[in-house]
């Protein structure tokens, strides 16, 4: 079904039971799966996938080039996984060719209204971004993560499963997976418990979680000697072992981490 508004160029492939509603233009590049819906006014250029079921409200504008003095003019690409829901205004841009090409969203995710996904990001599965969320340049963002209404993330950050980012944070370095960060330069404040919860986790697990956060980020000495002893320790259990999974693959940013102690020490000062 196809607004006789809309402009469609010649080329764009096309699932089954698509709708494009008034005044949609999709550029000739474009891949659309089975069932989406571009309700009206909606952009899709470059060389542009949308995954089956995803639903696309107006004035979004997806595929347009990097925003990266970078950007040779390639032909790279953005692909948006099945069963997404974009609203009104989100933005979404083409990879570079430094960058690997590609902008990459998974399956299930929610973008609320005037939120962004710059080049070159690797964005999960069953992620939210509420209002006015955006992310520079080459972010990786992990499965089950929640972002609150105007929170940005720093170019070059990883943000881990499962971890929750405060409305109104800034991210300026990676964030462990199940963290919960708030702050206008934001620091570690904890662990996001509701969410492990919703997705099943007991209260032992949790209990073993919050140990493990404790003795990395608040004991005496070295850092890199406190990772490894809560990797010795926690031996054998997969949330704590996907945490220091994610601290030891490091990355262009530091960790963020929590404020300091009372004492005066950085628990995370030799993080980086």
């Amino acid at each position: 079904m196809i607004d006789p508004t809309a402009r469609v160029a010649e080329g764009v492939r096309m699932g089954e039971g698509v709708e494009i509603g008034p005044y949609c233009i999709i550029g000739p590049r474009v891949e659309i799966g089975n069932e989406v819906r571009l309700i009206a006014h909606v952009h899709v250029t470059g060389v542009t996938r949308l995954g089956d079921g995803t639903i696309v409200y107006p004035y979004a504008s997806l595929g347009t080039p990097p925003q990266s003095v970078h950007y040779r003019g390639g032909a790279t690409r953005l692909v948006i996984g099945p069963r997404c829901e974009l609203r009104e205004g989100v933005t979404m841009n083409i990879g570079t060719e430094d960058g690997g090409g590609l902008t990459s969203v998974g399956e299930g995710c929610l973008f609320m209204v005037g939120s962004h996904v710059g080049h070159d990001c690797q964005v999960g599965n069953a992620v939210t971004f509420a209002n006015n969320v955006v992310l520079g340049g080459h972010v990786s963002v992990g499965d089950h993560t929640v972002f609150g209404g105007h929170a940005a993330v720093h170019q070059f950050a990883r943000i881990g499963e499962g971890a929750m980012v405060a409305g109104l944070s800034g991210i300026s370095g990676n964030l462990i997976p199940f963290g919960y960060a708030r702050g206008p330069i934001a620091r570690l404040a904890g662990l996001n418990l509701v969410g492990l919860r919703r997705r099943g986790a007991t209260r032992a697990d949790l209990q073993r979680l919050n140990r493990a956060f404790r003795a990395l980020f608040f004991e005496e000495g070295v850092f890199a000697d406190r990772l490894d002893a809560v990797a010795r320790q926690f031996s054998g259990d997969l949330l704590v072992e996907k945490i220091i999974t994610f601290v030891r693959a490091g990355g262009k940013r530091p960790l963020v981490t929590p404020h300091a102690r009372r004492d005066g020490g950085e628990p995370g000062e030799n993080a980086g």
